[in-house]
């Protein structure tokens, strides 16, 4: 998705692929490698003027060994360390003052247990590195659910982190672009509605959010950007807590284009995927502002149509208002392949947009049949 904006700026574009299939060598020029290998990795940086990110789970050694070699890499490894370890994540959010739930840094189940007595029950368990989508997360409610989780203590990591269970409204998630000369834009604060760990529906801006919320929001987007010298995308995924601090905890960070930022590729005047072109390349960032009063964004997974194109037309057909985003992926249950996004033009249409982009994935997910299933009462 980040290569028709290249192109419109007359950026060329190259991608280190881990296979022939990959969704993105069908987009740009592709290099087929493996990213722990440090050797591809340089033979790949040698060809290219910027390298960026599509995620996080680069081998930090191998970054640090690149930018000593003089890589220009956007972010930078001392910036990306914070969205890889959510450790250092937790420990830069303290030292920055922003809001964190209780947590600690857990090596054994004795250690887990004294966090959770003195915390309260439940507790949060994560795995600091390679979790998402709900991967590496584990909730436990009692003393005896924690002491079922030795073997976890066993992966390989120094430590575990341990957070207190946040009592939140919803998510949200705050999404702003930084250029290695400083310059920020900030997205309006979004409404993102998980599914079994997994990113379902965003709304953009978060319908009812408290204005001063949504200021303290984006400024603490802004302050974890300059703080922790990111450039490009920067999502700070949050909880809403109305009433406590300045209304919302951070949970995690993503730097690169984020899938709560996808509304954005049809609801601004600057999708997040040209912004992070244009961060990582120290251009002007681009204007942020929403082109209607609400975007909605809907994921669809892999269901019971493998074949996704079949039923493009009678989504197209059902909901013309719909923008239909595919990634080029094999179907696979429960696997993210694509997203819908509906704009609303004024407050009233939020529902009917809602409604359509609903309805253009379930269609596009569970095949044209689901159009009859919709209209049933």
């Amino acid at each position: 998705m980040m290569a028709p904006a290249a192109t419109a700026l007359g950026v060329r574009l190259r991608v280190l692929a881990e296979g022939p299939d990959v969704s993105a060598t069908s987009a740009a020029p592709s290099t087929v490698g493996d990213y722990r290998d440090i050797e591809v990795l340089k033979a790949f940086a040698a060809e290219v003027d910027v390298v960026t990110f599509d995620h996080e789970h680069v081998p930090p050694e191998h970054l640090r060994a690149l930018e000593a070699a003089g890589v220009n890499l956007q972010p930078g490894p001392e910036a990306l360390q914070y969205a890889q370890d959510k450790l250092l994540m937790r420990q830069a959010c303290d030292r920055l003052g922003l809001p964190n739930p209780a947590w600690a840094a857990v090596s054994s189940v004795a250690d887990l247990l004294d966090f959770g007595d003195r915390t309260g029950w439940p507790v949060v368990l994560k795995t600091p590195r390679g979790g998402y989508d709900g991967k590496g997360v584990r909730v436990l409610r009692s003393p005896e659910a924690a002491e079922s989780c030795g073997d976890w203590f066993e992966l390989g990591f120094e430590a575990l982190l341990a957070e207190e269970m946040v009592d939140f409204s919803r998510e949200l998630s705050a999404q702003v672009a930084r250029t290695p000369s400083g310059a920020t834009a900030s997205y309006p604060v979004v409404e993102s509605i998980q599914t079994e760990g997994v990113c379902d529906v965003v709304t953009a801006p978060a319908p009812g959010l408290d204005g001063r919320t949504a200021h303290a929001a984006e400024a603490a987007a802004v302050a974890l950007a300059e703080g922790l010298g990111v450039t490009g995308m920067l999502a700070v995924e949050l909880f809403e807590t109305p009433g406590v601090g300045p209304g919302f905890m951070v949970n995690e960070l993503a730097m690169r284009p984020h899938n709560s930022g996808h509304w954005s590729m049809d609801g601004a005047v600057t999708g997040q995927f040209e912004q992070h072109v244009r961060a990582v390349l120290d251009l002007p960032l681009g204007s942020t502002a929403t082109l209607g009063s609400y975007t909605v964004m809907k994921n669809y997974l892999g269901g019971a149509n493998e074949d996704l194109y079949a039923a493009f037309p009678t989504a197209m057909a059902t909901f013309p208002e719909a923008k239909i985003h595919a990634y080029g992926k094999s179907v696979r249950p429960g696997r993210k392949i694509g997203h819908v996004n509906v704009t609303a033009a004024t407050p009233e249409d939020l529902v009917s947009a809602r409604a359509a982009a609903e309805g253009a994935a379930a269609i596009i997910s569970e095949g044209p049949q689901a159009v009859d299933q919709q209209e049933q009462p």
